[in-house]
């Protein structure tokens, strides 16, 4: 059970990496990340035409379960009256659950882009990494996290290192920038009116049935309808795909969610929304069988007592509240309508 367990986390994991990895190889969306989620004024005009995807370069750092992680190489214009523009590496770390040693790794990657800059511009001019004048690329290290908890890791390196107050001044230290879905509220992402606002939004849900009640506005809808290309159309499309699926969505309802991104048709994305749950239609089956065992055993004269030891069933008083309404169905036993009884009969109960 333990390694089942661990393998449907592996899983789960590897699904919504794949969904963070779709979101940031697109240029738009990284490009609005950077504009609208940094805080960092410098950035506040980058463009998806600014952006090279550099992943491919240094996928030998990457292990298998950190597939979600992208390196951006991003030209910037440095201000008014400088036309020199100025390159830097945006380095995006994907987490769905808090990561302690996070700084490390962010850490490693780092030096292993520095190194690669590095070596590139040796082979170009001999010696020159050796020149006083020579400067490495900045990196701007951003943890894209979307898990439920409060993110509670180190946010810089010195906090991840013993004895740091003592010898503070001979430890390098930087920090990362952590953009977590659950810290900005629905009116927050609704004012940022852009795609990847509303895949923010739709990675908060945690229960099919709440895409109901999201209540998105009709305005903001269509605004990122209209404006965004067909490329992030398509990823909002895969991306949402990725999360119903988790939800145990069925397939028609998810395809009907993918046909509405894709055909512009936003503003009523949620019309119709039925909130289906696969896992709970099966165990909504499983107990309609077992009222039908019951009155199976009902009509051959068993008693309660039997019953429950036929069905290997420790709580007798389950058996029992499934008895006194069946007998009002004798004796044809219709399950369904005995099913129907059942939960109206529930439902009542958790009112009161």
């Amino acid at each position: 059970m333990q390694d089942e367990n661990l393998n449907d986390q592996i899983s789960n994991t590897k699904e919504e990496d794949n969904g963070a990895k779709l979101i940031f190889e697109n240029s738009t969306l990284c490009a609005e990340l950077l504009r609208d989620y940094s805080d960092i004024e410098l950035l506040k005009n980058v463009m998806p035409e600014d952006i090279t995807d550099v992943t491919e370069r240094f996928i030998p750092m990457f292990t298998e379960e950190r597939n979600a992680d992208v390196i951006k190489q991003v030209r910037i214009g440095m201000g008014e009256g400088n036309d020199d523009n100025y390159i830097f590496i945006a380095l995006i770390e994907h987490k769905a659950h808090v990561d302690y040693n996070v700084i490390m790794q962010v850490l490693r990657y780092m030096v292993f882009i520095w190194e690669d800059y590095e070596k590139r511009q040796e082979k170009k001019f001999k010696g020159v990494s050796k020149l006083k004048s020579f400067k490495y690329p900045p990196i701007f290290p951003i943890v894209y996290y979307n898990g439920e908890e409060k993110w509670t890791a180190a946010m810089s390196l010195r906090e991840r290192i013993a004895l740091s107050e003592i010898f503070g001044m001979y430890i390098p230290d930087f920090c990362y920038h952590l953009v977590s879905t659950s810290e900005y509220d629905n009116e927050a992402l609704i004012s940022k009116n852009d795609g990847l606002s509303l895949i923010m939004l739709i990675n908060k849900i945690k229960e099919a049935d709440s895409f109901k009640r999201l209540g998105l506005p009709k305005y903001y809808l269509d605004d990122v309808a209209n404006n965004s290309p067909e490329d992030v159309l398509e990823v909002l499309a895969r991306v949402i795909a990725v999360i119903l699926r988790k939800q145990n969505v069925p397939e028609n309802e998810i395809q009907n969610f993918i046909d509405h991104i894709k055909e512009r048709r936003m503003s009523d994305l949620f019309e119709g929304w039925k909130g289906f749950d696969v896992q709970e239609e099966r165990r909504n089956g499983e107990f309609i069988n077992q009222i039908k065992l019951i009155c199976k055993k009902l009509s051959k004269g068993k008693n309660i007592d039997d019953i429950a030891s036929e069905l290997e069933e420790d709580d007798i008083s389950k058996i029992q509240e499934i008895v006194d309404i069946a007998y009002k169905f004798a004796p044809d036993y219709d399950a369904n309508k005995i099913y129907e009884e059942l939960t109206q009969k529930n439902q009542t109960e958790v009112i009161k």
